[in-house]
């Protein structure tokens, strides 16, 4: 008899609905059949059954958080059952060791982290018997079937087990030890909160900080620019002023000269360009291309989009979702179209046939065996669904994976791009842009919003003239770097390769996709907010003064980089294929957690944080900051302290003194620090980050004693 072990419940009675079978007490049996002729047992993990041990279960000293103990080395690494889990493992390692159970088949996620759940569950179940691999890519009847007709053998991926269990212990070591550092060296500094760090974690918030930083570094400045209203041969267009490639002019008397110069001038069309491009259809998704489109249509979290993606893979309607390509084999372009044929018998793609192409077997933008990594893209399998019949958030994803397939079978979509250089008077150029859509082609079934409406040129000759039938000047401002949304940081996190100067290192980084991997990029970004480094606000990703305060002690030292993450990549792959020893690896991570933690000591004497909130980034239970005092009351000589949301003196209930400060001045929260520095020095150093609108600005703040009164006080006076 064997035994069947998936990764969660809901996947365990998944791969048993095939069969027949009999309901048990947390797990299924398989009724003897075709495939099974003795039967089978179905049982689950319920995601991980298993976790690293904590550091006192090694030493009973490293319990304690103190710099002494660091770096935390284990010998050997452990894994203890989840407390929460204990239950459902004792219960696999009953049926594990049953002596009817001859064989066993592991069934979880085929990916390095299912690999790993599932051989967790069976070296801490303490049995040594043949193990079989079940590799799907969907959870169709047949898929099923046909996984459990063509089992691999157990060795043929244990070397992904290998891989992940390496990630595993490297990545507990590196944010262990780094988390303790970080978090002990700043509460030295009077900054009591726990501040973990990790491999990819801190990388990914290191450049949400940077963008805050770009943002908050911005000085908006005004610009002009000149727009004429052209009147050639009866035809009428606009063109704007334009010198060496450059339109904008940063004195309004200049453009108001040029404006004036070319009133009512004589214009000729001195050069005319077109340009045709070709778009071709999109690629096919993998979960990160989902999860940017679904962000950028829908705003949906990338961790919301892979949720809904999970269920619709296991309601057997779309492939693996944490898929990492965008190719499919030869086999899977067989099916597609029975699969399209399915798709236009509901009224919402129906308009959609036939399509253009009735196959994509030769076409090698889709079709590609050696770009199949372990799974192939994100595409509806042959158990259509109408997606009338899905919830609504499930539609949406359904939609955008149906539509990309049909788009594949569509043509190009063609745009012809005209530029027309018109001269006044010999002198002044400008330049006039159209585009016009040639072929509508695949935008047919994927509708794409431009960011202005096509503006279409009339039909202009070289060396026709006319007039400036009318000129402007139009007024604008410079914007800063617009924040992240959630779909941009996952993409971000993709191609983090760009901010590598290492020619080498960058493509590194493009071969193992950049900092996390399809599956982890969205549980990153969600604990970025859970640890609270980040804010997302209306699909923005804000840095937080913690996550500012955090990446501001770590600098641009080495747990930053993606540089350390792209090496770290590229063995943990060799080890997956079998090419690199997770004991060197391991050896290496030990010498690179003892440089974590000294460029940390180094570094951290010379730490200061005063442009931040640092009060709002206490642990509930760690040194309050209410009630402080931060200074002499100009009023009457009292103290002033820490009221939470202001600053007031102490002696209001004894004297009715009534002074206050305001802790939070546009935006920006006041920290004690600069509190004190008002009250005894009458002004504060410079503080970024104050808001007006759009507009982010830094100054000092000045206290006006006899005016009672705080103003700003900028650099240039």
């Amino acid at each position: 008899m064997k035994i069947i072990i998936a990764e969660k419940p809901d996947q365990g009675r998944t791969l048993a609905s095939p069969f027949q079978v009999k309901k048990r007490e947390g797990y299924l049996e398989i009724e003897p059949n075709r495939i099974f002729p003795k039967g089978a047992y179905v049982t689950w993990a319920i995601g991980h059954l298993t976790q690293l041990c904590p550091p006192e279960t090694y030493q009973s000293s490293w319990k304690k958080w103190t710099l002494d103990t660091l770096p935390i080395i284990p010998e050997r690494f452990q894994y203890e059952i989840a407390k929460s889990k204990f239950k459902q493992f004792h219960l696999v390692k009953k049926l594990l060791k049953s002596p009817e159970v001859t064989e066993i088949i592991h069934a979880g996620d085929a990916g390095r982290e299912g690999e790993l759940i599932i051989r967790n569950i069976i070296s801490l179940s303490g049995v040594n018997k043949p193990i079989k691999r079940l590799w799907i890519s969907s959870l169709t009847k047949k898929a099923i079937e046909t996984g459990f007709e063509n089992l691999l053998d157990g060795a043929k991926t244990k070397n992904l087990y290998f891989e992940a269990y390496t990630r595993a212990c490297a990545d507990w070591l590196v944010g262990m030890n780094a988390s303790r550092a970080y978090s002990l060296l700043l509460k030295k500094h009077g900054i009591n909160d726990v501040f973990s760090a990790g491999r990819v974690q801190t990388p990914t918030l290191a450049l949400i900080v940077k963008r805050e930083h770009e943002i908050e570094q911005f000085r908006s400045e005004p610009f002009w620019e000149v727009i004429a209203q052209f009147h050639i041969d009866g035809k009428r267009y606009e063109g704007k002023w334009e010198k060496d490639g450059e339109s904008r002019l940063n004195q309004q008397e200049l453009a108001q000269k040029i404006a004036a110069f070319c009133k009512d001038k004589r214009a000729e069309v001195i050069e005319l360009k077109k340009e045709r491009k070709v778009f071709q259809p999109p690629l096919l998704f993998n979960l990160s291309s989902l999860q940017a489109t679904a962000n950028k249509a829908y705003k949906y979290s990338p961790k919301k989009t892979l949720d809904l993606a999970q269920s619709l893979y296991q309601k057997g309607i779309i492939s693996y979702p944490r898929s990492d390509s965008t190719y499919v084999t030869q086999g899977e372009a067989d099916t597609f179209p029975d699969i399209l044929k399915k798709l236009a018998m509901f009224s919402e793609y129906e308009k959609f046939f036939p399509t253009p192409h009735s196959s994509l077997s030769s076409n090698k933008r889709f079709v590609n065996e050696e770009k199949v990594s372990d799974h192939y893209a994100i595409i509806p399998t042959e158990q259509v669904k109408n997606p009338d019949k899905l919830s609504s958030d499930e539609r949406n994803i359904y939609d955008l994976i149906v539509r990309r397939l049909i788009a594949a079978h569509y043509d190009p979509a063609i745009f012809d791009y005209t530029t027309v250089q018109t001269q006044v008077d010999g002198r002044a150029n400008f330049i006039s842009k159209g585009k016009q859509q040639i072929q509508e082609g695949y935008r047919k079934v994927i509708f794409q919003k431009d960011e202005d409406k096509d503006i279409i040129l009339p039909p202009l000759v070289e060396g026709e003239s006319g007039i400036v039938e009318e000129v402007t000047v139009k007024e604008g401002k410079t914007q800063p770097p617009k924040r992240y949304t959630e779909g941009q940081l996952i993409t971000l996190m993709k191609t983090a390769g760009k901010y590598l100067e290492n020619d080498e290192l960058e493509k590194v980084l493009k071969k193992t996709e950049g900092l996390g991997t399809e599956a982890t990029r969205a549980g990153i970004i969600t604990m970025l907010q859970d640890r609270k480094y980040i804010d997302v606000k209306k699909n923005q990703v804000y840095a937080t003064d913690k996550g500012k305060v955090l990446m501001k002690a770590i600098g641009d030292k080495i747990l930053a980089s993606p540089e350390m993450t792209a090496k770290w990549e590229q063995r943990l792959a060799e080890i997956g294929e079998g090419k690199a020893s997770p004991a060197v690896f391991m050896e290496q991570t030990k010498k690179l957690t003892a440089k974590i933690i000294s460029d940390a000591i180094e570094t951290s004497n010379d730490w200061t944080f005063e442009e931040f909130d640092t009060s709002s980034i206490q642990r509930k239970n760690g040194k309050k900051s209410t009630g402080k005092p931060v200074g002499q009351c100009p009023k009457c000589g009292g103290q002033v302290v820490d009221k939470n949301t202001f600053y007031g003196c102490g002696n209001y209930a004894k004297t009715k003194c009534d002074f206050t400060l305001s802790k939070k001045i546009l935006g920006k929260t006041i920290s004690q620090v600069n509190a004190k520095k008002l009250l005894e020095g009458g002004k504060t150093d410079v503080i970024k980050g104050f808001k007006k609108g759009e507009k982010t600005f830094q100054a000092a703040l000045e206290y006006k004693k006899d005016e009672n009164k705080i103003n700003f006080v900028f650099e240039n006076g």
